[in-house]
């Protein structure tokens, strides 16, 4: 028996080549694409405009999204919840989305099960690589989302894709959800409000500089010296920070866009003056933003967040280099927000050895 086809995979066009293949007019497959996307439906049966013919072939050879929520957590703030979904291969991922008080409702969602750069403080890059997640299965996190805020009168605005896994190591299906999720015919969320953060991947950097959008990029640095990043991110022991910031002045050279450096800050390791200085003098005079976010400590990692004196210090050293920066509020911190350790505690509950490869 063949898999069923998750329509979620499936581009418009795409809609319309399936349908006509099996003997309707292709703009029934704009139909199912406004059911979905517009209607937000969950079920074959609510695309009332859809002969029971098709309703019926779409629910035997077709499904609507992969993902069945197993687990759901809310901040004491009310402005963050959190969300494990397993997968039809058993593989769990979670997606985070963040209300703030200008209006912004973000989704932060995942485009890996598990991650293969094994970052030291970071619960998803602990668990190991699994799988990239399809299309689909990206763009049906979002969509989670937005349901649920349209039902409470409010609209998905922002997305980042910067929870489970590493999005440029999953490039194609990275950049078809991204393409999805801007589509005017879809959720229509605009390319500026769209991030795709890397921990450093310089080929895939220069590559997604050369694409024709407006979607935009993050760069997880988190060190200024190649020994100290190393330590913490070993991507870096294969591009180095000098091949990282060269791509990330091609990227800005080549698409005028400023673009943002993420620093997590760990207290006595990143934190410091000198530390502040040394990324200074990397980015000055590159159109950037750095984006300062005290450590969200995990389990697999001794770390601890930086204290306020020290994060004052850095970002006025920072300023005296003409680096703009934002200290990032930390979000849902009671509820294990931070990549990958919602999974990790349910696991735990659950008395298991699971790993990400299970």
């Amino acid at each position: 028996m063949s898999a069923m086809t998750n329509l979620y995979d499936l581009s418009l066009e795409a809609l319309r080549e399936l349908v006509q293949s099996w003997g309707f007019p292709a703009y029934r497959g704009k139909q199912i694409h406004e059911w979905l996307y517009k209607h937000k439906v969950i079920a074959f049966e609510q695309m009332t405009s859809l002969p029971v013919a098709l309703r019926e072939k779409l629910a035997a050879e077709a499904k609507i999204g992969n993902m069945e929520q197993v687990a759901e957590q809310h901040s004491s703030d009310g402005q963050t919840v959190k969300r494990l979904f397993r997968l039809p291969d058993n593989q769990l991922i979670e997606s985070v989305l963040m209300e703030y008080d200008d209006g912004r409702r973000t989704a932060c969602i995942s485009t890996q099960a598990g991650c293969a750069m094994g970052c030291v403080f970071c619960a998803t890059g602990q668990m190991g690589f699994a799988r990239h997640l399809t299309t689909g299965e990206i763009v049906e996190q979002a969509l989670h989302f937005a349901r649920q805020l349209e039902r409470e009168g409010d609209r998905l605005s922002n997305v980042v894709l910067m929870g489970m896994g590493e999005p440029l190591h999953n490039y194609d299906h990275t950049l078809e959800a991204m393409h999805a999720l801007n589509d005017p015919t879809g959720l229509n969320i605009g390319q500026r409000h769209i991030t795709v953060s890397t921990v450093g991947l310089v080929p895939q950097i220069r590559r997604f500089a050369d694409e024709d959008n407006e979607f935009k990029l993050a760069i997880s640095l988190h060190a200024a010296s190649d020994e100290e990043r190393s330590a913490l991110l070993p991507i870096n022991k294969r591009f180095p920070i000098r091949e990282v910031i060269d791509a990330a002045r091609y990227y800005v050279e080549k698409t005028g866009r400023r673009m943002t450096f993420e620093w997590a800050l760990i207290r006595g390791e990143n934190d410091t003056v000198e530390q502040a200085q040394k990324l200074g003098k990397l980015l000055q005079g590159l159109l950037c933003h750095v984006n300062l976010i005290p450590l969200n400590p995990t389990g697999g990692y001794d770390g601890s967040p930086s204290d306020p004196a020290r994060v004052q210090a850095f970002q006025e050293t920072l300023d005296s280099y003409g680096v703009a920066n934002t200290v990032r509020v930390r979000r849902g911190i009671d509820i294990q927000a931070g990549c990958g350790q919602l999974k990790t505690e349910v696991l735990k509950r659950k008395g298991t050895h699971e790993t990400a490869t299970a």
